[in-house]
């Protein structure tokens, strides 16, 4: 089958190939057939080594599609079901899951070690236990999310990540004030949703933040009441909030000079969240005197914050009620013969999200 692997950590081009096999199925498992995938800045982070990730590997993770076959002790799926990929199921079972952190289980993270495809040349990984850029991926039964008829794959694979990020950040992390002012650094496809998560919450002030002229007229569409250039930010901090900081600021791009930025354009006794996923040799610089005085919270948000089954679901049924906007963050359209075409959209900052069609 054909799929998109990265030989070499470092590398910026994937190589599509055809003798790559699905491998793994048995007891517990599934394999998928995928229809749609999303690009997420996560695939190009694991490629570039800001997240770790063992190579060979196939980028995705953002993915959905039709189960063709389903393992032993796999009850509540059967082949033909339409399904969305999960790349951090719940385990249900562990400490963070009975606390209802789910987003934090671990248990995801275990497949990534694994490999779930070879080659005539060995073993190649699935980036987060997954690896939706390929035809067909074998993943545990968990990752593997049933979705109603009416919800087209590629609206589906968006839930999957990029929206639920960005939507939880404003609704479960933050739980934005209605009345309050708010700022997104970085608005990609979750930075946008963000922006329509802080619009659903009833946010006054929405301000986008980003270098990119089409990003920030995009943001404006979605919800922002105005959207800056970086070096506009510290007069908009000025105009909208007579200099005092945002309410609410959430940092959507993953490196610590946008972080340390965000934590000074936010008020003080205000509420940073960190969404972008970043480098652990990247280290913010904070004092020990601002942080006990400014009192600000400082909240990472993982994948949305909340019950990642439930946030799946509100997705869907605010998508049907037409109060968030999912068809307008996929800009570009690509086959996955063209898959370095999406990681160069990605990289300009011209695409929100480019759904690669399979």
């Amino acid at each position: 089958m054909r799929a998109a692997v990265l030989h070499e950590i470092g590398q910026d081009k994937l190589e599509v190939l055809d003798d790559v096999e699905a491998v793994g199925f048995g007891p517990g498992k599934v394999k998928i057939r995928v229809r749609a995938t999303g690009l997420c800045h996560s695939d190009v982070s694991a490629m570039n080594g800001v997240l770790p990730q063992p190579a060979p590997f196939i980028p995705g993770h953002e993915g959905a599609g039709e189960i063709i076959e389903v393992g032993d002790g796999v009850s509540h799926l059967t082949a033909g079901q339409r399904v969305l990929v999960c790349w951090l199921p719940a385990c249900g079972a562990c400490p963070a899951c009975k606390r209802g952190q789910t987003q934090l289980c671990l248990a995801g993270f275990m497949n990534a070690g694994t490999p779930n495809f070879k080659r005539p040349g060995g073993d190649v990984f699935g980036f987060a236990g997954t690896g939706t850029f390929t035809e067909e991926v074998v993943v545990d039964a968990g990752c593997a999310v049933p979705i109603p008829d009416d919800v087209p794959f590629d609206i589906a694979a968006l839930i999957g990540c990029g929206v639920t990020t960005g939507l939880g950040a404003a609704i479960n992390t933050a739980d934005v004030k209605a009345g309050s002012s708010v700022a997104v650094i970085g608005c990609g496809g979750v930075g946008i949703s963000a922006i329509q998560g802080a619009r659903l919450k009833g946010a006054a002030q929405i301000v986008a933040v980003d270098p990119v002229a089409s990003r920030r007229e995009a943001a404006l569409t979605f919800g922002a009441t105005e959207a800056v250039s970086p070096d506009e930010l510290a007069d908009a901090k000025q105009r909208v909030t007579a200099g005092e900081g945002f309410d609410y600021v959430f940092e959507v791009v993953g490196k610590s000079a946008t972080a340390r930025t965000a934590y000074e354009t936010t008020r003080r006794g205000g509420t940073l969240v960190v969404v972008g996923a970043g480098a652990m040799d990247d280290n913010l610089q904070l004092n020990m005197f601002e942080l006990f005085f400014d009192e600000k919270r400082i909240l990472p948000s993982m994948y949305g914050g909340g019950d990642v089954l439930q946030s799946y679901e509100r997705a869907i049924a605010l998508w049907r009620a037409g109060r968030i906007d999912l068809e307008s963050l996929i800009t570009h359209r690509v086959p996955l013969a063209e898959i370095n075409e999406a990681l160069d959209q990605m990289r300009t900052g011209s695409a929100l999200r480019t759904c690669i069609e399979l």
